[in-house]
């Protein structure tokens, strides 16, 4: 099993941790961001990472796992691997996450969501609501990282491979804007700095 020292180390020097002023998909500022594309470009940080959400949910009841592009992609994708299940993907259209691609679930289907971070979980509410109103059922999160502080509630059982403490701030009352520290969007969404 892999320690949470070991995870700091493979983000650190992978660059994927990093430190400034960012704008995050949420909407939320926040002093640090987890790039973790950086991290997961390398498949045995992949494999050591995803075996903890792995680990967690071997022995839950489940036929496929799903995530939301483009975070997600290849920390679903190992898990599916690691637990020898079906892996899809939902994808935004319009601004709104869908099952696209010949995707679909059938009913009754027994459904793992997986993310790259957490922070409000809006990605994972969405796709959790993808496989509710598809008729299958959500069995649990998994995430490379949860930023959230404690805040976020699934409603099922939530496994990120690590928990960081890190603050984030609504644009009105961040403290970073204060400064001369540029406001960055490093992330795969594209949201519009004013």
């Amino acid at each position: 099993m892999i320690e949470k020292n070991d995870l700091l180390k493979i983000f650190t020097q992978t660059g994927a941790l990093l430190k400034g002023h960012f704008l995050l998909t949420s909407g939320r500022h926040s002093d640090t961001y987890f790039q973790c594309a950086l991290a997961l470009q390398f498949p045995e940080h992949v494999e050591k990472i995803c075996s903890v959400i792995s680990n967690f949910f071997n022995y839950f009841e489940i036929d496929t796992i799903i995530s939301p592009a483009i975070g997600g992609l290849v920390v679903g994708q190992e898990i599916a691997r690691q637990l020898n299940k079906r892996f899809i993907f939902v994808e935004r259209e319009n601004d709104k996450f869908e099952l696209r691609r010949g995707f679909s679930i059938k009913e009754g289907e027994k459904i793992l969501v997986c993310e790259d971070v957490v922070t409000t979980g809006g990605s994972v509410f969405e796709t959790i609501e993808i496989v509710k109103s598809s008729g299958g059922i959500p069995v649990g999160v998994g995430s490379v990282v949860d930023r959230s502080n404690g805040k976020v509630d699934f409603g099922i059982p939530f496994c990120p491979a690590i928990r960081v403490d890190a603050i984030s701030y609504v644009p009105e009352e961040c403290p970073l804007c204060k400064t001369d520290i540029p406001l960055v969007k490093p992330g795969s969404r594209k949201v519009f700095i004013k």
